[in-house]
């Protein structure tokens, strides 16, 4: 293969791979009842404690499903044997990710989407961790 042709492989990949990943922060986004985004941007309130928590615990836990997602993904793309298995794999990837999550949401003695929005970092931090090793977990599993 030349130099060309593995640059197009790189881009077409890309061009795959972001949407998907874009696709699972989307379907995280839709699923949980806070919105991320909002409570990052309202931790600029320094005057809120609370507001300023709550960004913080919602950056962990955006951040680390982002990063459960990319370490699937990765995968995916490494075992991929064309593009439509880098999208079904990715899906399907993505799919096992957020039900990891809400696995979770169902064993924990307390409420992930209660506890982010009320700024429990901790609770956070931890969900951030979890899509991690999940994302590891998936990834090792992703292979032919």
């Amino acid at each position: 293969m030349s130099q060309w042709e593995s640059i197009i492989n790189f881009l077409i990949y890309l061009g795959v791979s972001l949407p998907i990943l874009g696709f699972g922060l989307f379907v995280f986004m839709i699923t949980t009842p806070y919105k991320e985004y909002k409570l990052v941007a309202e931790g600029a309130d320094l005057s809120d404690p609370q507001k300023v928590a709550a960004a913080k615990a919602a950056a962990h836990d955006l951040g680390g499903k982002l990063i459960g997602l990319a370490i699937v993904l990765a995968s995916v793309i490494f075992h991929s044997l064309n593009l439509i298995d880098l999208v079904i794999w990715g899906v399907l990837g993505t799919v096992f990710q957020v039900a990891v999550f809400y696995l979770f949401e169902l064993v924990t003695p307390f409420k992930v989407v209660s506890e982010i929005p009320k700024g429990n970092v901790s609770v956070g931090i931890f969900t951030s961790r979890l899509s991690i090793a999940s994302g590891i977990l998936m990834a090792a599993l992703i292979s032919y």
